[in-house]
């Protein structure tokens, strides 16, 4: 056996060593680079790490494999690979749109040679034909498919070639980058242009657009835009989203309710697009699109009646929106919608260091900054520079050289207290929204949290709510828009491959112009089961579950099974030093083939589960802990081991436990004293457990760059710094702590 690993461990480093003829002119001459990457493309296509994907991660192997052969000037077996990756990427049709630019330029290519074309003229019939076989569900993406940054991939090329500088060879993972970026700049550049002025033509024949400026009563302007199809000349339902990303996706969002035969409304917020207001997110959205719901129902396009959708933002704008509810909203479709003060900028009264990022990519400008945004080198090192220095969260600005009100006005509102609950209905406005609602989230969604939130509220001060939920194995882009095949490497049941927009606007033809009930939705709660390729149905959350297993806190090595009380009470000891900046990351072996990450947290197993269980809802219970210090954040994980020794995540938990308990009012915690922290609000998810797995939890304590580092001095963890640390905390896990996995049974 030693042997064989040897051998393997050979073979892996000769193929990172393997070098390719890539002479050092190529770098400083254009001639020769264009002629010398086909050479290079089609012997990468060939080579082990490729034909290793093609087994191992079929969707890698296909989006790399297209790329290599449009390089190598195989246009029509690029496009054949390219229809092959979407059929395996999403069975769904609305997933056409993914790549086509790559299309456009293979198809203008093989016709540049084939009809002896100029390039130009050749892509403008590549474009009319590719365009004719599109759905109407897809013409409405094609502008912002191809609109991709060629300033950055220019600048990423040459990032590459600049590695190559007084070298005459190139390994394959470089080999690789430099296909790929010379790819992305030489498509983008050539065809961007030509193609958003095509699609312009083409949106003439088809819509009818305005774009206006609405005065509000306080003197603020809000940019609207207004789609129509040319073909629907009588006044209909008009579907309303409030924007907050101003750019060419407005277009999108508009000519989407077009298609499906309504008026698309985009509005952007203040400070957006024409407006010269002061640019407050969440601050405003309730009064603002009151004032707009009120203009749109007035139209001659209208026919009064108005629903709203959209998503993350998009999705809290409207929970905004009916917390004064106007007479013409008839009904919303909130997808992840952001829970603001609940999951975001805080998740559970931690708050995230990528609220910054997020502030500044919406308020640089008046459109969105994309590639400060997309910037992920510049934000890790933003977050790590913050992280090493010790300093308070409330220096993260300035350490990113950018200081912001926004970003520190939020750091004033540490509990979920006025000013979050203003933004939206709270406790008891929710009893007054009688209009219909279909929330959509997925297993994956960053913003499921504050999705479920309003869905439990709602229910909960509303008894007769009308208010419908779809959850399946999607993330926060894919609860939005369709179901990809995979989700984070792993494929999905063929029942969840399903069209979000097309289930939307089935709810909307339902509640707006008396069509069908979508066929989906059989109970309030409607819920994808993975690996059983089923959906269920139930009338409330707590009907995702049958029953619990109950995890303890024990080391097996001193009982048959964690899922037992323990007899005797006892603790595990763990130790945490804030101090260190430089901790290295843990690791647990749970098989030959993979390892769970264990840093800062305490490692439980179960026994072999000696039956399927399906697991349905979200992480419950309580942590009995005794602490040194008055505060400290939690980090939890529940994951499974398959029969295979493969890692599944399962469901995660993080909480500040001064908030446990109450998210509005903080109760530190004494030290020495044994306390109760309650699991709430944590990740749902369902899934089918094979009989043969295992399940593994971790508990820990959340310390790392992504987030606040609370030292547990009782002070405002925004203004706690390195020096506040003191002794390392140290921890009592006891044994009788538990945590409830919620277990379905038909």
């Amino acid at each position: 056996m030693k042997i064989k690993i040897l051998l393997a461990l050979i073979v892996v480093n000769l193929i990172q060593a393997q070098k390719f003829y890539f002479p050092r002119n190529a770098v400083t001459d254009s001639a020769v680079l264009e002629k010398q990457l086909p050479l290079l493309a089609s012997k990468l296509m060939t080579q082990p790490p490729l034909m290793k994907l093609k087994n191992t991660n079929r969707l890698a192997y296909l989006d790399n494999l297209f790329r290599l052969q449009i390089v190598a000037r195989d246009y029509k077996k690029s496009i054949a690979t390219l229809s092959d990756y979407r059929s395996e990427f999403a069975a769904h049709n609305m997933a056409g749109n993914k790549f086509i630019a790559y299309e456009f330029y293979s198809g203008a290519k093989i016709m540049e040679t084939k009809e002896k074309l100029n390039f130009h003229d050749a892509l403008q019939k590549a474009f009319n034909k590719k365009y004719e076989s599109l759905p109407d569900q897809l013409i409405t993406k094609v502008g912002i498919a191809v609109d991709g940054d060629v300033n950055a991939s220019r600048k990423l090329l040459k990032e590459t070639l600049d590695k190559q500088k007084d070298k005459d060879s190139i390994d394959y993972g470089s080999a690789l980058a430099l296909c790929k970026n010379y790819l992305s700049y030489k498509t983008f550049s050539g065809i961007k242009p030509q193609i958003i002025e095509l699609v312009a033509l083409k949106d003439k024949e088809k819509f009818i657009t305005e774009t206006k400026d609405l005065k509000t009563r306080n003197g603020n302007t809000l940019t609207i835009t207004v789609i129509r199809k040319k073909e629907n000349t009588a006044p209909l339902p008009v579907i309303l989203t409030n924007n907050i990303y101003a750019g060419p996706i407005d277009a999108v969002f508009g000519k989407r309710a077009a298609v499906y035969n309504y008026v698309g409304a985009v509005v952007n917020t203040r400070g957006k697009r024409n407006s010269n207001d002061e640019n407050n997110p969440f601050e405003h959205e309730s009064q603002d699109i009151y004032e707009v719901i009120d203009w749109v129902s007035k139209q001659p396009w209208s026919n009064g009646k108005v629903g709203m959708i959209g998503g993350s933002y998009l999705g809290f704008s409207q929970w905004a929106a009916v917390k004064k509810l106007h007479p013409a909203l008839k009904t919303i479709v909130p997808q992840v919608a952001v829970g603001i003060g609940i999951d975001y900028p805080a998740q559970n009264n931690i708050f995230m260091s990528y609220m910054l990022q997020w502030i500044n990519y919406v308020t640089n400008n008046k459109l969105t900054d994309e590639a400060d945004f997309n910037n992920f080198k510049k934000w890790d090192s933003i977050n790590t520079a913050w992280y090493k220095s010790g300093k308070s969260f409330r220096a993260l600005d300035t350490i990113s050289g950018k200081p912001s009100k926004i970003f520190q006005r939020w750091l004033d509102h540490p509990g979920y207290d006025a000013y979050w609950q203003k933004m939206v209905p709270y406790k008891e406005d929710f009893a007054n929204i009688n209009i219909p609602i279909l929330t959509t989230t997925g297993y994956y969604d960053d913003d499921q949290i504050g999705a479920l939130s309003y869905f439990k509220a709602h229910h909960q001060y509303n008894k007769n709510a009308n208010h419908y939920l779809v959850i399946g194995p999607y993330d926060h882009g894919g609860a939005q828009s369709f179901g990809y095949t995979y989700i984070n490497g792993t494929p999905i049941d063929p029942v969840a491959r399903i069209s979000i927009d097309d289930l939307a606007f089935s709810w909307f033809d339902y509640i707006l112009k008396d069509g069908k009930k979508p066929a989906l939705l059989k109970d309030r709660i409607n819920f994808q089961v993975m690996n059983t390729n089923t959906w269920k149905h139930v009338p409330t959350l707590e009907k995702m579950h049958t029953s619990t297993l109950t995890f303890y806190l024990q080391d097996r090595k001193n009982t048959p099974s964690v899922f037992t009380q323990p007899a005797q009470k006892s603790f595990v000891n763990q130790t945490v030093d804030f101090k260190n900046r430089d901790q290295k990351d843990t690791y647990h072996s749970v098989s030959k083939t993979d390892s769970i990450k264990t840093t800062n947290s305490v490692y439980f197993e179960s026994e072999v589960l000696d039956k399927d269980l399906i697991i349905s809802g979200n992480l419950a219970g309580f942590f009995k802990v005794s602490i040194n210090k008055k505060d400290f954040d939690t980090d939890t994980y529940l994951y499974q081991v398959n029969p295979g020794g493969k890692t599944f995540l399962l469901s995660t938990h993080i909480v500040r436990a001064s908030y446990a308990k109450d998210n509005e009012k903080r109760q530190l915690l004494k030290p020495g004293k044994e306390e109760q922290i309650p699991i709430k609000n944590s990740i749902f998810i369902s899934k089918k457990i094979e009989k043969g797995s295992k399940l593994v939890l971790l508990v820990g304590v959340n310390k790392n760059p992504s987030w606040q580092i609370n030292y547990g001095t009782g002070k405002d963890v925004s203004n706690e710094t390195i020096k506040d640390s003191g002794e390392p905390l140290e921890i009592q896990w006891y044994n009788d702590s538990y945590v409830e996995i919620p277990i379905y049974q038909e």
